[in-house]
């Protein structure tokens, strides 16, 4: 339930951000699923979901709960191959692209949305780049406008955009941003 002004009533459950653990995996293939159906995220469905989740790059990741239910989830991974916004932050902090962490595999279930959940995944991935040393950054396809709304609203910078050949077939492109 959201007030007119936007924001969760005072009657909505709190949700609550952790550490992801190996047993969440089956409930976050679920509930990016439901997020792919909606909204098309991933693009392109991986043939392992849970192996796409735990990419090699990987340093930490999280889930929220809602209602004692997993319902969102983000990564924080080192910087990789094909990962254009560390490059661009590099380039304009004048430090290395190992200086940055990347913010990735971010989706909430439809049906929590209106909770604030974005933002607190965001929020935690942040702070654990910071005290990491790390300056968060990340890509997003330009056709997600409603995740580069989000980034912009809490405060993220644009760097650049850029087109990125996924497949022979498949040409994207994709707008880089750094927090704050």
């Amino acid at each position: 339930m959201r007030t007119e002004s936007g924001r969760p009533s005072p009657q909505s459950p709190a949700p609550r951000v952790r550490r992801r653990t190996d047993r969440d995996l089956d409930a976050c293939v679920q509930v990016l699923a439901a997020v792919h159906e909606r909204d098309r995220y991933p693009v392109n469905w991986p043939d392992q979901p849970g192996d796409w989740l735990t990419q090699p790059a990987l340093v930490a990741a999280w889930v929220a709960e809602l209602d004692g239910r997993i319902s969102g989830h983000v990564g924080l991974s080192r910087s990789d191959v094909g990962d254009v916004a560390p490059g661009l932050w590099s380039v304009r902090a004048g430090a290395g692209s190992d200086a940055t962490a990347v913010i990735s595999r971010l989706f909430v279930t439809p049906a929590a949305r209106g909770h604030e959940l974005g933002a607190s995944l965001m929020a935690r991935a942040v702070r654990e780049a910071r005290d990491r040393g790390l300056h968060p950054v990340l890509d997003v396809l330009a056709s997600d406008t409603a995740a580069a709304a989000l980034y912009e609203r809490l405060g993220w910078e644009l760097l650049g955009s850029t087109e990125q050949r996924w497949s022979p077939e498949q040409t994207v492109t994709i707008r880089c941003y750094a927090a704050p």
